[in-house]
């Protein structure tokens, strides 16, 4: 049975979601508002928010989970060059955290306009800017010649990163922003990139479906593992992609 809950009552346990057999797989629970704080709960708990507007809130806990494994992340012949081309063009660049507000507008706007991504509401707006400002949220952005074409944002826990939504205004410049990501978590020792559903555009990247029970396991580890201290791109970072040869050190894992 659906449970809904009011803003003073804790979520309830990820394993309590409908099951493939009911009628929206997944679905934990209704109702409370969206806050840092509840959405700190919810993500511990391998729980997310996902709802239109005019509906009340929904928490999800899908299984199976999609998931990136950043090891196995799939660089592409086509984007491999297209991301060569862009590290060594002056003016474009990679940033984290420069305009995640921004960045979360532009999804918003994304997914409003049909493209792939949550449909993410004024609420979400508010409460993951807000989260942003308490660095919990963290964006990766592409930028040319000043001005922000894409980028993506998500949620850092430890060293968990659950990807939330990505925009482009430029060809492939939200799939330049997720190079840069698996970048960045490859040297930090972040395992995992949470993508919640499975898509194949995602697939195509080497993101693969795990059982709940597994992902839950991982997150408990992850989440309880030391925050990464600094969240700025050194363009030195690229070479996890593009120099096949060289070693990985992970200077702040735990």
């Amino acid at each position: 049975m659906l449970r809904w809950i009011d803003d003073d009552e804790p979520l309830p346990a990820a394993a309590q979601a409908m099951g493939p057999e009911d009628e929206a797989p997944g679905l934990l629970a209704v109702g409370g508002s969206v806050t840092p704080a509840r959405l700190d709960e919810a993500y511990r708990k391998g729980i997310f928010p996902w709802y239109s507007p005019g509906q009340p809130v929904l928490w999800w806990s899908p299984d199976p989970r999609m998931v990136l494994p950043v090891a196995g992340f799939k660089l592409h012949r086509s984007l491999r060059k297209t991301l060569r081309r862009f590290v060594h063009t002056p003016g474009c660049e990679l940033r984290i955290d420069s305009a995640c507000p921004q960045v979360i507008r532009a999804c918003a706007a994304a997914a409003r306009a049909g493209q792939d991504g949550t449909w993410i509401v004024p609420a979400m707006v508010d409460a993951y800017g807000a989260w942003h400002r308490q660095g919990r949220v963290h964006s990766v952005e592409t930028w040319v010649e000043g001005r922000l074409v894409g980028g993506l944002y998500g949620v850092a826990i430890g060293r968990m990163f659950f990807g939330e939504s990505m925009f482009a205004l430029a060809t492939d410049a939200s799939k330049i922003a997720l190079c840069g990501l698996v970048c960045f978590c490859r040297q930090h020792g972040v395992a995992l990139i949470d993508c919640q559903q499975n898509t194949r555009h995602l697939a195509s990247f080497g993101a693969r479906e795990m059982p709940r029970r597994d992902f839950l396991a991982h997150l408990r580890q992850a989440a309880a593992a030391a925050e990464i201290g600094e969240w700025t791109y050194d363009p030195a970072l690229w070479r996890h992609l593009l120099d096949d040869s060289a070693a990985a050190p992970r200077e702040d894992a735990p």
